[in-house]
């Protein structure tokens, strides 16, 4: 007799996700393979799911509701376990994000977590993990989710044009990353821009910050050091890191020169190269 693990679905999000998954395969009669065929998976990875060793996706969640008619029982309940998945110093952060009415962040190494494509994020989660990625990747791309909602936060970016220069990954995923910013051109809720290196000097050289607003709770900074990430709402700190974005979107390209910016350097840096005997075309 093969045997099963037994999980405690009090334990975590992603343990509540496999009970519940077994729970409702038996209840409808299916096998592991079965309900496999029906969701374009192996038997195999809905038996590493129900087990709490594998992180389902969105996608995965959603095929499962349809196959069980378990109306969108698991599509709800996959936020939370993706949501898990994010290291437990970013845990509150993420929480206090997704409430946000407003976003203010200022960028000095890398595209801000709202606006990163999924492969740019795989490149850069890669630097520091030594495991399997893919449910820290998961989670990131499911934290962008409160940018699709009907109602979503105003969220004001300020990149530092070094994001733009540094190769994160190979020259393909930098430019479909540039390509992904300039989508941002025609939505209402989302603004980015670029702080030039000809700005110089500038109020936030000791690095990136987030200034979350709320329209009951007190604002929030955000900051991160090499370990884990810090949050306050000391009003004296808010105040200051108020200042220093309003010093720093003044000094940054408008969204349209900045939109110029990213393209130009998008095509002189990571478009397709020319040969030597080849011409370029209008």
């Amino acid at each position: 007799m093969v045997h099963v693990r037994e999980l405690d679905p009090n334990a975590s999000p992603l343990d509540y996700f496999g009970y519940e998954l077994r729970r409702k395969r038996e209840a409808a009669e299916l096998t592991q393979k079965e309900l496999g065929g029906v969701v374009f998976c192996t038997g195999s990875l809905i038996g590493q799911i129900e087990t709490a060793l594998k992180v389902p996706t969105r996608e995965f969640a959603e095929r499962v509701d349809a196959a069980l008619m378990t109306d969108g029982f698991f599509s709800r309940l996959v936020g939370l376990v993706l949501k898990s998945q994010l290291p437990s110093w970013f845990q509150p952060y993420a929480e206090m994000e997704a409430k946000a009415a407003y976003i203010s962040t200022y960028q000095a190494q890398v595209v801000y977590g709202l606006l990163q494509t999924e492969e740019y994020a795989r490149a850069l989660l890669e630097t520091g993990l030594k495991g399997n990625v893919d449910e820290s990747v998961a989670a990131r791309m499911e934290r962008q989710r409160i940018l699709e909602r009907e109602q979503p936060p105003l969220a004001l970016v300020v990149l530092d044009e070094a994001v733009l220069h540094r190769p994160i990954g190979s020259p393909e995923i930098m430019r479909r990353q540039l390509d992904h910013l300039l989508s941002f051109r025609n939505q209402r809720w989302v603004r980015v821009q670029v702080l030039p290196f000809e700005a110089g000097e500038h109020a936030s050289l000791a690095g990136s910050f987030n200034l979350l607003r709320f329209e009951k709770n007190p604002d929030l900074v955000y900051t991160e050091d090499l370990i884990a990430g810090h949050m306050t709402a000391n009003p004296d700190t808010v105040r200051e890191a108020a200042l220093r974005y309003a010093s720093v979107q003044a000094s940054a390209l408008s969204p349209r020169d900045s939109a110029a910016l990213i393209a130009r350097v998008m095509e002189e840096r990571y478009g397709e190269q020319l040969g030597p005997d080849a011409c370029a075309v209008a």
